[in-house]
């Protein structure tokens, strides 16, 4: 088997940390995923947010539970009750078996995390926690528990936006999909990062949640939102419609560009023509909806909702 891929370990890390994260530990979270593949190293998010439940179940294991000892606070008194800290684990090479063995590819992870601002558990001298990553701002939980929050720093880097132009032939590349850079070269030009509000894409022919987030955040710029990158009634609100009778051609590059995403080839030119109409009728057979060319809440639903 082949090397798991960077979008299947980013969908894995993102479901793990659950809701309620502070929105610059997840984003640096996954820029962590995102560097350590660069690299070569495989790495997970295990863990994010846990309620004070989840807490006291771990706290109780090797002590009034079966099992080792995991952790040494109670609900309340660990970071991830409120979604400031993340643990983390290395994978085999094609994903299907957790690695938990301190070695130096784990320790070239908590490296990369530090860059991006996290403090590691395993620097920690009372008590060593390997796998965990966190921000707090300087709190303590004390402070968490009695409602303040920190202001974090976003360390991830926004690098220099690509100049504005139309994508008209993808690069060839021998790594990852060359229309899926092309769609990301897209999202890149126009202002688009500053604009919709995220960091400039890696144009690396790897569909994932950052590029996803990216769209969906294009998609609420054009459709003069709330930029947040969460798909819910207001967006649905501003869904635009368009067919090859009556389109823009800005909405139209957004939809070719998205549709490149999940596997249709053409060029991001913003003409509605034949090729378009065909991908979006497939693309709309493929989630089961009315399969007439034309794009509305429904179908930027089935885009959005779930990616």
């Amino acid at each position: 088997m082949g090397r798991v891929s960077l979008d299947t370990l980013l969908r894995r890390s993102e479901k793990n940390m659950g809701s309620g994260m502070n929105a610059i530990v997840k984003k640096s979270a996954l820029e962590l995923i995102r560097r350590a593949y660069k690299e070569g190293i495989n790495a997970q998010i295990s863990h994010g947010m846990r309620t004070y439940a989840q807490q006291n179940a771990l706290y109780a294991q090797g002590r009034t539970k079966p099992g080792s000892k995991v952790t040494n606070a109670r609900g309340g008194y660990s970071n991830h009750n409120f979604g400031l800290a993340v643990d983390y684990f290395l994978t085999s090479e094609d994903g299907s078996k957790a690695i938990w063995t301190v070695n130096s590819d784990w320790k070239r992870v908590a490296a990369i995390a530090k860059s991006l601002g996290f403090s590691w558990g395993g620097d920690w001298t009372s008590f060593k926690d390997y796998p965990h990553l966190e921000m707090t701002g300087g709190l303590s939980t004390a402070q968490l528990r009695a409602g303040k929050r920190p202001s974090l720093t976003d360390r991830t880097g926004t690098k220099k936006v690509a100049p504005s132009k139309t994508v008209s032939k993808p690069p060839s590349s021998s790594s990852g999909s060359s229309w899926v850079k092309a769609a990301q070269e897209w999202g890149n030009s126009r202002d688009y990062p500053d604009k919709a509000g995220f960091n400039e894409l890696d144009e690396d022919g790897l569909t994932g949640p950052l590029t996803f987030d990216a769209f969906l955040r294009i998609y609420q710029y054009f459709g003069k939102t709330a930029i947040d990158g969460v798909w819910g009634p207001k967006s649905r609100a501003v869904a635009a419609v368009q067919n090859k009778d009556d389109h823009t051609p800005g909405w139209t590059r957004l939809l070719q560009a998205t549709l490149c995403l999940y596997g249709y080839k053409h060029k991001i030119d913003g003409a509605f023509g034949p090729l378009t109409d065909e991908a979006l009728r497939a693309f709309q057979r493929s989630k089961g909806i009315k399969a007439d060319g034309t794009t509305g809440p429904v179908t930027y639903t089935k885009m959005f909702e779930a990616a």
